[in-house]
């Protein structure tokens, strides 16, 4: 008898996580700049001048307004984290799109979806809303993090300029979820870039995190809650960036509803900008 065989088949390689890898890098970047440091140390010990790299290596981004320098002082900072925001991408004919109820209304329907549910103009208000609110401008914006419907997170970095037409906007979200990050035209700084999970190891230590959402029993008046967390303390707020639905997260130290009524979420992130910039004194 012959000893029958199993066909082997192509294993199946194992799918990770798609994000940019530039913070594994920084670790690697960070110890060549200490090595580098404790030799112009010992150069100077021995007589030797050494420029100051900070002078040559500071460089402005072209046609993006430059925060004051509160951001080089300990003063608490704010971060926002935009929670299942609807960026979906598929190939609708020859091109891939991010997918939305008002062009893909008919595509969604063949697939059994809700045309309802894809609303990416909701993120594209929101990020409008916080980096052209004056605690971006007065430099105490540390970070905007967004994750996605699909658990795609990437960060925006405060001294980008979102476009202001939704379908420049879409351009650029489709571009950052297939290339993984966005660079700054003539320049290396990634201005918007994937990165890894979970959105934790990210925020500030010390920090009051902060979930908002209409569903929540504990209705609140938010300057006088803002007002009555303390002075050294960094903000973060997490705020929904879908159509319909509530945030549910394992990371907020806090649950509360600001206002009665359903708020938009760039309606919602503007309240919280007024009662921040009330609490740190910001014009």
């Amino acid at each position: 008898m012959v000893r029958p065989f199993g066909i082997k088949g192509k294993k199946r390689k194992k799918r990770e996580e798609r994000y940019d890898r530039e913070g594994e890098e920084e670790e690697q970047i960070e110890s060549v700049k200490r090595v580098a440091v404790e030799k112009a140390m010992d150069a100077e010990d021995n007589g030797v001048k050494v420029e100051e790299e900070g002078q040559a290596g500071e460089h402005v981004l072209e046609g993006i307004p430059i925060a004051p320098s509160d951001q080089k002082t300990n003063k608490p900072d704010v971060v926002f984290v935009l929670e299942r925001a609807c960026l979906e991408v598929a190939k609708i004919g020859k091109i891939y799109q991010i997918l939305n109820s008002e062009d893909h209304a008919n595509f969604l329907r063949k697939n059994k979806k809700n045309p309802a549910d894809y609303r990416p103009d909701i993120i594209h208000q929101a990020l409008l809303s916080i980096l052209d609110s004056p605690v971006n401008k007065a430099g105490r914006l540390r970070a905007v993090y967004v994750r996605t419907q699909k658990g795609v997170l990437f960060e925006v970095k405060p001294h980008v300029r979102i476009p202001r037409t939704y379908k420049r906007f879409a351009g650029i979200m489709l571009q950052l979820l297939q290339k993984l990050s966005i660079t700054a035209v003539g320049k290396r700084e990634k201005l918007l870039r994937v990165i890894k999970n979970p959105v934790t190891q990210y925020l500030p230590l010390n920090s009051r995190r902060i979930g908002l959402s209409f569903s929540s029993e504990k209705l609140v008046k938010m300057k006088d809650y803002v007002k009555a967390i303390g002075d050294d303390m960094n903000l973060v707020f997490v705020v929904g960036a879908m159509a319909h639905g509530k945030v549910e997260t394992d990371y907020t130290d806090d649950f509360i509803a600001i206002s009665g009524y359903p708020l938009s979420a760039a309606r919602c992130i503007a309240r919280i900008c007024e009662a921040v910039e009330d609490k740190w004194n910001i014009l």
